[in-house]
């Protein structure tokens, strides 16, 4: 009988230590690789570039992280209706591409948002589409489980459905790239989408395009861990702080364009924005006595 309860206390420690592992190395820490999950039509945040490499913003500020840990980094293209199912199945450690933190809180462990976000309109120019409104009996196109589809379907505060409902129909797309070549076409009439994307697509792709200046709300984008994976978020949460202050995250922002919308700043930079802005209060205020 004591053997038994011993062999059952063993075999426990060892399903315990394995399972404890197994945790650890979802987490990105003991294998010392972080498997990022992202959308590779989705820049200027994750997408394949001339060169056929996988690049964008979030994936060189994940690549800088590991730099700093001495990780791997691992980039995985997944769809974006299955990003919960890859996350929860251990298959990625977390979602970093441009991903939405608001109206998710209770379903994730995220880190410090990172990038100020709004859901816009993009329209042919000539559609003669003007405002929010125009869109009554049009056919708009959106990104299958994406934000903008979440709040096009959201019934409480701030959300869109009562807009949606005039649509003639609401299109869902895998990815932008194909809906921005059916607007293209002629096939839908605007699109649902967030500023950034909706900013690079019509730099890359000319003239034509126009984006409304209503917006549909306003966001912030984070990155996504397995709900109760602090371990690996503080980790990343510091390292980005540290990036942020050496002028990485700055300069990558510049590079892709997007600096206006980053909002993760070097300790002080802030306290040191809002001295300045009541100094030149202060000085204009002088001035006008």
């Amino acid at each position: 009988m004591m053997k038994k309860k011993v062999l059952a206390v063993v075999l426990a420690s060892v399903m315990t230590m394995g399972m404890m592992s197994a945790v650890s190395v979802q987490a990105g820490v003991d294998d010392k690789t972080l498997v990022v999950g992202f959308d590779a039509e989705y820049p200027p945040y994750g997408y394949m570039d001339e060169d056929g490499e996988y690049t964008g913003f979030d994936l060189e500020l994940a690549q800088a992280v590991c730099d700093i840990e001495g990780w791997t980094l691992e980039k995985k293209p997944i769809n974006w209706d299955s990003k919960d199912m890859e996350l929860k199945s251990g298959s990625i450690d977390c979602i970093w591409n441009g991903f939405t933190m608001n109206g998710r809180e209770d379903d994730y462990t995220f880190s410090i948002p990172y990038v100020d976000n709004s859901q816009v309109i993009v329209v042919a120019d000539d559609s003669g589409i003007e405002k929010l409104t125009d869109l009554a009996g049009k056919t708009v196109g959106v990104q299958a489980a994406s934000a903008a589809l979440d709040l096009l379907q959201s019934e409480e505060e701030g959300g869109q459905k009562e807009l949606a409902d005039t649509f003639g129909s609401l299109n869902e797309f895998a990815d932008y790239n194909t809906a921005f070549t059916e607007l293209q076409a002629g096939a839908l009439d605007a699109l649902a989408i967030d500023v950034g994307v909706a900013k690079y697509q019509l730099n890359s792709r000319g003239e034509g395009f126009k984006i409304l200046d209503e917006t549909l709300n306003t966001e912030q984008y984070a990155i996504g861990f397995k709900k109760g994976n602090d371990e690996l978020c503080d980790i990343v949460n510091a390292d980005l702080q540290k990036l942020a202050d050496d002028g990485t995250v700055e300069k990558l922002a510049e590079k892709y364009e997007i600096a206006d919308m980053v909002t993760l700043k070097a300790d002080g930079e802030d306290a040191a924005q809002s001295d300045d802005t009541e100094e030149t209060a202060d000085t204009e205020e002088e001035a006008a006595e």
